[in-house]
């Protein structure tokens, strides 16, 4: 069984460790923990390793956050895996910082990322896990502190965090998305 794994966020040193990154750094944990690296693919980087008779395929979208879908649509196409066999990896504000959630489907929550995909596929029906960024910013400072780097505070467990997600991914391949939805969304 082939799974893509997409992780979202924004190329270039100026996001690389900024919480709507996130997705690209869960997707760096994973590969540095199976010895591969990030080649330049089409609309992304993209990289690939098998773990208990399964076949992972990283994506990390080149196209910025807001044109998400693009990579989505051509590594669906190009590896015939259909999208219920797909996880994007994404932050998310509604939940606290370092909350994950994995969900089969669901609508994108303002996340401009996830509208894209959604708009591309024409669909909200495939899998999503969100990591808990929080909302603490004021009025009309979204952008911003998606945008800023993880607090202090928070990188004192941002790599158990980081750590945990990278497993829920590596499950939703091996044992499927609703024993892992059971065993991680408490």
């Amino acid at each position: 069984m082939k799974y893509l794994l997409v992780g979202l966020g924004n190329i270039g040193p100026e996001y690389a460790n900024t919480r709507h990154n996130i997705g690209f750094m869960v997707l760096d944990h994973l590969a540095k923990k199976h010895g591969v690296s990030f080649d330049t693919g089409r609309h992304s980087f993209v990289t690939e390793f098998k773990t208990k008779g399964k076949h992972f395929t990283l994506v990390k979208p080149t196209t910025f956050m807001n044109l998400s879908g693009k990579a989505v649509a051509h590594w669906l196409s190009v590896l015939k895996i259909p999208a219920e066999q797909m996880l994007v990896v994404t932050d998310d504000l509604a939940l606290p910082y370092g909350k994950l959630r994995m969900r089969a489907k669901g609508s994108a929550g303002g996340h401009n990322g996830l509208k894209h995909i959604e708009q591309t596929l024409g669909s909200n029906e495939y899998p999503r896990l969100r990591f808990g960024v929080d909302s603490q910013f004021s009025k009309g400072r979204q952008v911003d502190y998606v945008l800023s780097p993880f607090s202090e505070d928070e990188k004192i467990d941002l790599s158990t965090h980081i750590e945990k997600a990278a497993e829920m991914c590596e499950s939703f391949g091996t044992i499927g998305m609703e024993r892992t939805m059971n065993f991680y969304n408490k």
